[in-house]
């Protein structure tokens, strides 16, 4: 959540994201703080840093947007309902769970009680489905691994 607030304060989103706003701010941002603007050693090297930050939120508030969220819902759905959890993660409050198709999503938010609870459950993907997979923001974190 912390990483959230952040990159939303960056680009001064509040409440809900949306893409046209997110991309006309995030086109302002690398402007201004373009590396290439800069001839001081030291503001080119913030400069660098800050652009990289901006990237880098950009991408992420992208993969949170409600948008994007509802464009992938459908292969969303398909992976926990159909694959199993494989492996999961958990540190501070995100959880990061790998399924049997090669997906993996981060869920942000999830606290210690609640990944105890879901690690220790009979059935981790019921528990999953019932009280985290649709309850919490998440973002897909990685692509399915493609073998050749």
């Amino acid at each position: 959540m912390k990483r959230i607030n952040q990159y939303k304060k960056l680009f001064k989103v509040e409440g809900a994201i949306n893409l046209k706003e997110l991309k006309k701010t995030y086109r302002n941002l690398v402007k201004e703080w373009h590396p290439d603007k800069f001839q001081d050693d030291a503001k080119k090297e913030e400069a660098e840093i800050k652009s990289t930050e901006i990237i880098d939120g950009y991408h992420f508030l992208v993969s949170i947007a409600p948008e994007t969220k509802e464009a992938n819902l459908e292969a969303y759905k398909k992976t926990i309902t159909e694959f199993k959890v494989e492996n999961y993660h958990h540190k501070s409050m995100l959880l990061e769970v790998t399924f049997t198709d090669g997906n993996t999503y981060e869920y942000f938010g999830v606290n210690k009680i609640l990944f105890g609870k879901f690690i220790n459950a009979k059935s981790i993907n019921n528990f999953g489905k019932r009280n985290i997979f649709n309850s919490f923001i998440y973002r897909k974190s990685m692509k399915a691994s493609v073998t050749a």
